[in-house]
C-alpha cells in the first residue's frame, strides 16, 4: 500500500495544503526522538523537493539541536477530515533564524508573526504515501490563539529573553545553535 515518491506531486501539494495540521520528527545520534505537532498555517510548499515551516516560540528547541548534530528530519500529515491518507517527507533541512540572511527571501506570512523563532528550509530527498484507514475521523474547529497572546505579552525584548533562557538548550542538554538576532543597543 506504501508508495515512494522522488519529488512532491500536485496531488501531495494539494493533500498538505488542505491539513491544519502536521507532525515533525527528529533525532540527536543518541538521546530521546522529537515528535511534534505543528499548525496555525506555519508551513509552504515552495517547490517539487522544498517545504519551509516557521517554528514559533516554543516551551523547547529540540529540531534545532537535533538538525545541529544529525541533520534528517521527516514530516508528517495524516487524513483526519476526509481522504483516509498519511504523507510523510523525508529530508534534511537548514535553520534560519529571523534577520539572518535568506530569512526575508521567505514568505512573509510565516517572517512576520509574532514569536517567529526559526525557519527550517527542508529539501525532501523522498515522499512516502500509505493508506490511513486506521486513522480516526476528526474536526477541524480552529486555531488556538493563546500562543500568540503569550507571545505578545512577553514582547520582542522578553522573547529574546525566552529565547536565551529556555531554547539554548535540548532535554538532552544539546546545544540548539541558537542566535538570535543582536540587540540594536
Amino acid at each position: 500500500m506504501a508508495r515512494q515518491f522522488d519529488r512532491i506531486e500536485d496531488d501531495h501539494r494539494a493533500f498538505i495544503e488542505a491539513q491544519h495540521i502536521f507532525f515533525v520528527a527528529t533525532a540527536a545520534p543518541e538521546g530521546r526522538v522529537n515528535l511534534s505537532p505543528k499548525g496555525m498555517d506555519s508551513l509552504r510548499v515552495l517547490g517539487a523537493n522544498r517545504i519551509v515551516w516557521l517554528n514559533l516560540t516554543g516551551s523547547g528547541n529540540e529540531t534545532a539541536a537535533h538538525l545541529a548534530l544529525a541533520n534528517r528530519m521527516t514530516l508528517m500529515w495524516a487524513g483526519f477530515e476526509t481522504r483516509p491518507l498519511i504523507l510523510r517527507a523525508y529530508g534534511s533541512a537548514r535553520l534560519l533564524h529571523p534577520g539572518e540572511p535568506g530569512w526575508e527571501a521567505m514568505p512573509e506570512a510565516l517572517t512576520g508573526r509574532i514569536g517567529a523563532r526559526q525557519i527550517f528550509d527542508m529539501r525532501v530527498e523522498m515522499v512516502q504515501t500509505s493508506c490511513g484507514y486506521g486513522v480516526p475521523y476528526f474536526d477541524y474547529r480552529g486555531e488556538r490563539d493563546a500562543l500568540e497572546k503569550w507571545a505578545e505579552a512577553r514582547g520582542e525584548e522578553g522573547l529574546r529573553r525566552y529565547w536565551h533562557e529556555k531554547n539554548a538548550r535540548s532535554i538532552d542538554g544539546f546545544a540548539t545553535d541558537f542566535a538570535p538576532p543582536e540587540d540594536d543597543a
